[in-house]
C-alpha cells in the first residue's frame, strides 16, 4: 500500500508502546510514516479515555488532521474507541474507529483510503478480548517502553480501564523476554509498562517476580526501570530484589489515590494505608535513595475537608519524592458515577493546587537529599536552550551543555549545583568517563 501516515498518541505509555506497534504493522503493509504537520494519506489517532479532558481532546486532534490534508483517511482507535465508537464515529471527518480487539488488524481493515460518508466501527465486547499483543516504543534512543501486561481485573469504582481494555492478561516470560531483547536494540533503558504490571502472568501461572528476575539474567542492557505497581503487589520480595540488582534502578510510583482508609475502601483499592506505609518503609530501608512518586485522587465523591486533609498529611509525612495529582474525573459506567457527596469543581482545583505545592516541595527535599552524591545519569537527545537533560538511576533530572557525545550515554556526574528550577546543573569537570 503505497501512502503515508501520520499518528498522534493520547494518554499513558502504553498507548505509545502500541501506536509503535500498529507503525511497524502499517510499515511492514508498505505505508510511510510521516510527521503529522505534513498532510498524510492517513492518520491514526490512538486515545486515552481517563478524563473528560482526553475525550474533547481527540475531537481537536481531528479537526487538525484534517486542516493538514482534508482528504485525508481518519482512523480512531485506543479506550476512548472502545468506550464511546458511537460518539467517536458521529465526530466529523472520521471514518474508521477500532476497538480493543481490532486495533492490532488495522492494516485488515484498509482496502482503500476513500473518505467514507460513514465512520465504520469495530467494537467487539471487551470481555471476549483475550489475546495480548507486544509491543515496545522505538521514538527515542535512550530508552523504551515495553508493553508486558494489558487490561484489569480491579474495577476500581473510579476506573474504566476494565471497560476500555478487557481482562488482565500477558504473554509468557519466554516471549516477553524475546521482545525485551529486541527493545534492548533500540535504547540504553527500558521501561516496564501495562495497565496494572504486577498482575504480569495472572493467566500464565507466571509471576511480575519471576520476570524481573529472568529480566535482569537474560537481556543484556544496563537498566530497567519499573513504571507505576500496585502497592498490594509490590512484594517484599520484588522490593529486596531490585535493591541487590545492578540493572533495575531505583525508582518506584506506587499508586495511592487516597490516605483516607474510608475513601480507600469507597474506591475499591485492594489495600488500606497501613498497607502502603510498610511498602515505603520497606524501600527506604534497603533503598534509601530511592525515588518513589504517588497517584493521588483529589475530589472523590464524599471526600470531605477531613478526609482530604487526612491525605495531605498522609503524604506531607511519607519520606517520597513526588506525585501525580489528578482532579476526579466523572466517568459513565463507573460506580463511583453514581455516588452521593459530589464535589464541587472548585474545591477539587483548590485540592489540586495543594497537593502539587507539596510535590514541588517534596520533590526539592528529594533532590536536596542527593546533594554531593555521583550517580549515573542516561542522557537524551532533547536540546533546548543549548542544553540536553538526562536522569540519574534514582529519577534526579540533571542539566549539562549539549555534547553530541554524551546524547545516550551514560556518564557518571556528581550531584553539586541545583538552578533555580530545581534542577542540578552539571559543568565539564563533574562529568567522570563514559561506562556505556
Amino acid at each position: 500500500m503505497n501512502a503515508s501516515v501520520a499518528f498522534y498518541t493520547l494518554g499513558c505509555k502504553l498507548n505509545f508502546t502500541e501506536t509503535s506497534a500498529i507503525g511497524e504493522q502499517l510499515k511492514k503493509a508498505g505505508m510511510q510514516s510521516v510527521p503529522f504537520e505534513q498532510g498524510a494519506n492517513m492518520y491514526v489517532i490512538n486515545t486515552c479515555s481517563v478524563t473528560d479532558h482526553a475525550d474533547r481532546k481527540c475531537k481537536r486532534v481531528v479537526k487538525e488532521a484534517l486542516k493538514h490534508n482534508t482528504d485525508a483517511f481518519i482512523v480512531v482507535v485506543g479506550c476512548y474507541a472502545q468506550l464511546k465508537p458511537k460518539e467517536i464515529a458521529e465526530i466529523p471527518g472520521v471514518d474508521l474507529v477500532l476497538g480493543a480487539a481490532e486495533k492490532f488488524n488495522l492494516v485488515h481493515h484498509l482496502a482503500d483510503l476513500s473518505k467514507r460518508p460513514k465512520a465504520t466501527v469495530y467494537n467487539d465486547n471487551i470481555k471476549e478480548t483475550r489475546d495480548f499483543v507486544p509491543a515496545f516504543s522505538k521514538d527515542e534512543r535512550t530508552r523504551t517502553f515495553l508493553k508486558v501486561q494489558d487490561g484489569c481485573d480491579y474495577f476500581c469504582s473510579f476506573c474504566t480501564i476494565p471497560l476500555a481494555r478487557g481482562k488482565s492478561r500477558s504473554a509468557t516470560i519466554t516471549e516477553t523476554l524475546q521482545s525485551a531483547q529486541e527493545a534492548a536494540q533500540h535504547a540504553k533503558e527500558i521501561v516496564l509498562t501495562g495497565v496494572n504490571i504486577g498482575d504480569f502472568g495472572v493467566d500464565t501461572e507466571e509471576t511480575f517476580y519471576d520476570l524481573i528476575q529472568a529480566l535482569d539474567q537474560e537481556v543484556d542492557i544496563p537498566r530497567f526501570r519499573i513504571s507505576s505497581i500496585e502497592p498490594n503487589l509490590l512484594t517484599d520480595e520484588i522490593i529486596e530484589f531490585v535493591a541487590q540488582s545492578k540493572k533495575f534502578v531505583p525508582h518506584f510510583h506506587i499508586p495511592l489515590q487516597s490516605g483516607s482508609d474510608e475513601l480507600l475502601l469507597k474506591m475499591r483499592r485492594k489495600y488500606l494505608s497501613e498497607l502502603y506505609v510498610s511498602r515505603i518503609q520497606k524501600i527506604k530501608e534497603l533503598m534509601p535513595d530511592c525515588c518513589i512518586g504517588v497517584d493521588v485522587i483529589a475530589g472523590f465523591p464524599g471526600e470531605t475537608d477531613e478526609h482530604f486533609m487526612t491525605t495531605y498529611n498522609f503524604l506531607k509525612e511519607l519520606d517520597i519524592a513526588y506525585l501525580h495529582v489528578f482532579p476526579y474525573s466523572e466517568r459513565p459506567r463507573t460506580t463511583a458515577y453514581k455516588m452521593d457527596g459530589i464535589v464541587p469543581n472548585h474545591k477539587r482545583t483548590e485540592r489540586v493546587k495543594m497537593l502539587r505545592i507539596l510535590s514541588e516541595k517534596k520533590r526539592r527535599a528529594f533532590y536536596t537529599s542527593q546533594k554531593e552524591q555521583t550517580r549515573t545519569v542516561l542522557f537524551e537527545n532533547n536540546t533546548k536552550d543549548g542544553y540536553i537533560n538526562g536522569f540519574t538511576d534514582n529519577y534526579v533530572k540533571v542539566r549539562v551543555k549539549y555534547d553530541p557525545i554524551l546524547v545516550d550515554s551514560l556518564i557518571k556526574v556528581k550531584l553539586s549545583d541545583l538552578d533555580s528550577n530545581g534542577t542540578y546543573l552539571a559543568t565539564e569537570n563533574m562529568l567522570e568517563p563514559i561506562l556505556a
